[in-house]
């Protein structure tokens, strides 16, 4: 016969348990109201949600009751749902930002480890946000912690690339931000109803990337990846004033046209004091089912025009990241919400975004360069 469980048990199973949206486990976050156990094995755990609309309630509660329910000597397990207060979510607001319950933006402070890339064109149309996205699902697939701000305010579109459908649950004045294919992701979209068109001016710009930056709550990210508007207006200054450390990835097609207007794209970071990590060249070339001929429809040597320019403008070797092939189905998965260096891996597209994914970034940091808060003793 089994003995009944004790409460140390049962909460150290909780303890396996993570928040959906924070991801960190919920013993942590001061979620779980109660554990009561009846002489028969049966619990009855308490729960607080952040807020009363939380929509991943159900996700939460089928967690909390698998993971007790595997506890030795539970014969049953059931969950009572109740809502924080305002003073505990402010004390949880707090404890996410490390104590400090003035906002602030993470990946401007000097000891920030996550590195920010911004992707940039000079024009539309040539497959930026594609880019980012299939950069942000290569380097979560590559075990990097990924986030990407959907800073293209009036042409918003990565939310359906990634096949992000949740919307963000705001706890107090800080948002948790909904997942995709393990990337964190925030855009204007998912603020606005239906389809309406974004109509603001620069200073209403600026304060949405600042929230975006600020209000959100991104946890320990390895990289950030900002989809920019084409060119070089409000937003591409606001990023240069908010994180003066962001990288700038300009991404052109292979027509001269197309990679003049990307030069100057580039060329900005001149002013702003930026780096340009480089320039990715999308739509290079086209290779037809059953042959390995390359066809250039859009002309060839933009990428490296680009590349060339800038290294002479900025005084700075800028290089060509890479040469992505013209792929339908890069549009078909951004149109499905599943990008194609998770649906097919193995193609030439995928391959290159994957290679320039590893080149930007590395291997995962793990506890690299961490400060682990230890000091020698006195002997």
């Amino acid at each position: 016969m089994s003995s009944t469980p004790t409460t140390e048990q049962v909460q150290k199973a909780l303890s396996t348990v993570h928040d959906p949206e924070i991801r960190r486990p919920i013993t942590d976050l001061g979620m779980v109201k109660s554990v009561d156990i009846a002489d028969d094995g049966s619990v009855r755990v308490g729960i607080y949600l952040t807020v009363a609309g939380c929509p991943m309630r159900g996700r939460i509660e089928k967690d909390v009751t698998e993971a007790v329910t595997k506890v030795a000597g539970v014969t049953s397990a059931s969950v009572e749902l109740d809502v924080m207060s305002d003073e505990q979510r402010k004390e949880l607001q707090t404890k996410l930002r490390g104590g400090q319950a003035e906002k602030e933006i993470p990946f401007a402070k000097p000891n920030s480890l996550t590195k920010v890339f911004a992707v940039a064109s000079g024009k539309g149309g040539v497959g930026k946000s594609s880019v980012t996205v299939n950069l942000a699902a290569a380097l979560a697939a590559q075990g990097h912690k990924v986030g990407v701000v959907d800073a293209d305010i009036y042409g918003h579109s990565v939310p359906r690339m990634l096949g992000a459908s949740d919307f963000p649950t705001k706890v107090e004045d800080m948002i948790l931000p909904p997942t995709a294919h393990d990337i964190k992701v925030i855009s204007v979209g998912m603020f606005t109803q239906g389809n309406q068109p974004v109509v603001w001016r620069g200073p209403m710009l600026h304060r949405a990337l600042q929230q975006f930056l600020s209000d959100v709550y991104w946890g320990d990210l390895d990289v950030l990846l900002m989809d920019l508007p084409p060119g070089t207006g409000d937003i591409a200054i606001s990023v240069a004033q908010l994180l003066p450390g962001a990288e700038l990835i300009v991404v052109t097609t292979p027509q001269q046209a197309a990679a003049e207007v990307a030069e100057r794209a580039g060329a900005i970071t001149a002013q702003t004091h930026q780096r340009v990590a480089g320039v990715i060249e999308n739509m290079s070339y086209y290779t037809p089912p059953g042959s390995d001929e390359k066809v250039h429809l859009f002309g060839e040597g933009g990428g490296q025009t680009v590349a060339d320019a800038l290294t002479k403008t900025l005084g700075a070797q800028i290089p060509l990241l890479g040469q992505v092939p013209l792929d339908t189905r890069l549009r078909e998965g951004g149109d499905e919400g599943k990008p194609l260096v998770l649906t097919d891996p193995e193609a030439e597209a995928s391959k290159v975004i994957s290679s320039i994914a590893e080149n930007l970034v590395g291997r995962p940091r793990g506890l690299a360069g961490m400060q682990l808060g230890i000091s020698p003793t006195k002997r």
